[in-house]
This record gives structure tokens, C-alpha cells and sequence, in this order.
């Protein structure tokens, strides 16, 4: 089977970017054709590019005519969307319209019904956008950004082509990670009969160790340092926890890097800074469990995943995504988003539980061979694949991408 993915990759290598590589890896292991169609945020410097930038985020007629002769050239059997945003703007879901090729539009974030894509406002979930033809509230809180103006052009992007029909009409499938996040994306307007789930995964790292065992006698935090991610909850939870043996191992990096390296000098956290995949899946293994405080609902983080595959417990905030996939007390536990003394009190019950850690950690290992696994995300999306090429007529090559 032929697949023509489309990729607008974000200036920082982020969640979404990994997603997308491991998942045309997946394919093309099993003996798919992939094609990629990619532009980069890093192009976006100086005014200029900027304008011409915001100029296409609604519709850019240059990239639905690179796209269109990407597709001539290629002949897909259908078109795999990761992100289109804003680069490549949703014209090239026109270009596959025109060519008659399926479309799947991946979501790996709130964009279609928040300018900010996180439906969060300072610092708290905000969900004032949601179901509104135009999000007029996100263009008077400037919340793409801290910019009224850039706000504005999201707002425009998203109430054209609401107007035009293009996410009823044009789309022919999309990919939602979560119950949560699938019911948040019919909220706010999407087609419910579409929307297909399927859950991230991690490769099988193997297991050296008894799931839950404290090898490395530390809590980890893996991920981007950015405020959404509850950074200033963590932080203050082990100001709290000074004077105990639990450490803090932080990787990552961002715009708080500097504040996670300035509260670790002499303290009980340690910042690691950026490390890469291979590296931070080997730390993962050794700690006695992952810390995932994020303050937005979050949409299927890569991390948790990771954490599962080796056996390691996960306390995560008691919010969206999070709450869904960690089980309280059974693959983890749950504790009140933006609430430091809470996150400091379970992971102090956690610390001094080696038994019933040990057991949760049995269960994210059991979680993730069900659920996370390469093998089970193939066999959901060929399943999606095979339910998109049939509803457009194209039953022959669905039975030949199933068997491929």
C-alpha cells in the first residue's frame, strides 16, 4: 500500500514530530510505501516570512499546489496527515479532494477548537472557544501566542473552514488518541461517526527488571519545560519534599530550563537537560517512578507510554488525558492539577509503599502490552484504513493493505 503522509514540523522537536517518525517507521515495516510531504517552522524568520506565513494559515494556495503535483507524482492510495499547521494550512485537504484520495487527519492537539491548541489560559483549562463558530474569545485573550493579531488568524483559519465544511466534508477519517480527547473534538463539532481512536505506543524496551522494582531509588520528569506542563507544580512539590531521600531526575529543555537548573543547584532535584530518546528510555528504566503534572488536558503523551513499556508507575495530574490512561491506584495515582501539596503527599505514599508500587508497576507493564504496543497500533490503523478505503469504493486495496 501506498501512503503519502504531510508533516508541518514545530521549530523544537517536539512530541508530535516523534509521533510522526516512529509511526511511518511502523508502516514502512510492515511493508508499506511512505512518502513524506513535510515543511518546517524553521522557515518562519525574519518579518517577511512571518507575514506571508499568517498570510497562508488559512488557506495557502502555493502549498495545495505543491501538494496536488506531491500526489500526481506519487499516486498514494491515501493521504496521511500528521500537521498541517500553519504552513500548509487545510488546502491540501483540498488537493486530496481533487485528486479523489482518502484523507486521514491525525489529532494530536486541540487546534480545531482552540486558537491556542491547548484549551488552556493562563495557567488553568479554559474551554470557552469550544463549539463557537468563530473563537472569539481566544482572539480577546490573545491566546495563540500572547498575540491578539496571531490569535486573530487562528480564529480565521478555524471559522473559514467551519463555514466552508471542510472538517464534515473534506476529511475522511480522523484519529483521536483518547475517549476524552475523541469526546472533546465531537463537542466541539466534529463528526462523531469519523473519529476513530487510537492509542500512542512505544517499542518493547524488554524488561531486565521486576516492573516496579526501585532500581535507580529517583522520581523522573521527561518532557518539554514549558508552563503547560505544570513545571511550577513539580518544582514546588519537592520544595516540599526537602529533608526526604526522594529525588527528582528532570530532562528536558525549554523556556523554564534555566529556573529547573537554577532550583537544582544545591537541592534535592537534578536537571539532565535535553538527552535523547535511546538515553531517556534508559533512565526510565532505572526510576522508581514517572511524575506527569501537566496543567492542560494533554492529548496522549508519548512519555506515559514509555513509562508503562518499562514497568514504571506514573503520577499524573487528575485531568483529561491523564486521568484516563494512568488508573488511580492501579497504574498509578492521580493527584489535583496545580496542587503542589498534593502531588508532594502522593508522592511521599508512593515512596514509602515499596509493595503496592512494586504491583502498580506490574500493572502499567500488563497495561502496555495490551493497549501499547507497535503491533496493536498497526492493527487499529489498518483497521481505520480499511473502514476509509471502503467507504470510498476502494474495498481491493483495503483487503491488500490489511494483508500486507
Amino acid at each position: 500500500m501506498k501512503i503519502l503522509c504531510a508533516h508541518n514540523r514545530y521549530q523544537h522537536l517536539g512530541g508530535e514530530d516523534l509521533a510522526a517518525k516512529v509511526e511511518m517507521e511502523l508502516l514502512e515495516s510492515r511493508g508499506h510505501t511512505v512518502e513524506l510531504f513535510e515543511a518546517d517552522n524553521a522557515e518562519i524568520v525574519g518579518v517577511p516570512a512571518q507575514l506571508q506565513a499568517a498570510l497562508g494559515t488559512v488557506y495557502s494556495p502555493g502549498a495545495r499546489k505543491r501538494f496536488a503535483e506531491k500526489i500526481r507524482a506519487c499516486k498514494p492510495d491515501l493521504v496521511h496527515i500528521f500537521n498541517f499547521f500553519p504552513l500548509l494550512s487545510p488546502s491540501i485537504h483540498y488537493a486530496c479532494r481533487e485528486a479523489g484520495v482518502p484523507v486521514i487527519q491525525k489529532i494530536s492537539n486541540f487546534r480545531l477548537l482552540c486558537p491556542s491548541a491547548l484549551l488552556l489560559r493562563k495557567g488553568r483549562v479554559c474551554e470557552d472557544c469550544v463549539g463557537k463558530l468563530v473563537p472569539w474569545p481566544g482572539v480577546l485573550h490573545g491566546c495563540y501566542r500572547d498575540s491578539v493579531v496571531g490569535s486573530a488568524v487562528v480564529a480565521t483559519m478555524l471559522a473559514t473552514h467551519r463555514l466552508m465544511g471542510t472538517w464534515e466534508k473534506v476529511v475522511d477519517g480522523y484519529i483521536a488518541r483518547t475517549n476524552f480527547s475523541r469526546d472533546k473534538l465531537v463537542e466541539g463539532g466534529l463528526p462523531a461517526e469519523k473519529i476513530d481512536i487510537i492509542p500512542s505506543f512505544a517499542n518493547d524496551p524488554g524488561n531486565s527488571r521486576d516492573p516496579g522494582e526501585r532500581n535507580g531509588g529517583f522520581a523522573l520528569f521527561a518532557g518539554r519545560l514549558t508552563p503547560e506542563k505544570g513545571i511550577a507544580t513539580l518544582l514546588s512539590a519537592w520544595d516540599r519534599l526537602k529533608g526526604t531521600p526522594i529525588r527528582l531526575k528532570v530532562v528536558g529543555g525549554g523556556p523554564l530550563g534555566g529556573e529547573v537548573a537554577r532550583r537544582s543547584v544545591g537541592g534535592n532535584v537534578d536537571y539532565l537537560g535535553e538527552m535523547s530518546r535511546t538515553e531517556v528510555q534508559s533512565l526510565m528504566r532505572a526510576a522508581a517512578f514517572l511524575i506527569f503534572p501537566s496543567a492542560c488536558y494533554e492529548n496522549f503523551p508519548l512519555a506515559i507510554v514509555e513509562a508503562f513499556a518499562a514497568g514504571v508507575p506514573v503520577v499524573a495530574s487528575r485531568l483529561g488525558a491523564m486521568a484516563e490512561i494512568v488508573k488511580d491506584s492501579l497504574t498509578g495515582l492521580h493527584f489535583a492539577p496545580n496542587d503542589a501539596e498534593d502531588l508532594a503527599g502522593k508522592v511521599e505514599w508512593v515512596w514509602g509503599h515499596p509493595q503496592e508500587t512494586r504491583e502498580m508497576g506490574r500493572n502499567a507493564r500488563a497495561e502496555y502490552q495490551a493497549k501499547y504496543t507497535p503491533e496493536r497500533n498497526y492493527q487499529l490503523m489498518m483497521q481505520m484504513y480499511e473502514r476509509v478505503l471502503k467507504a470510498r469504493g476502494l474495498a481491493t486495496r483495503s483487503a491488500t493493505a490489511v494483508a500486507t
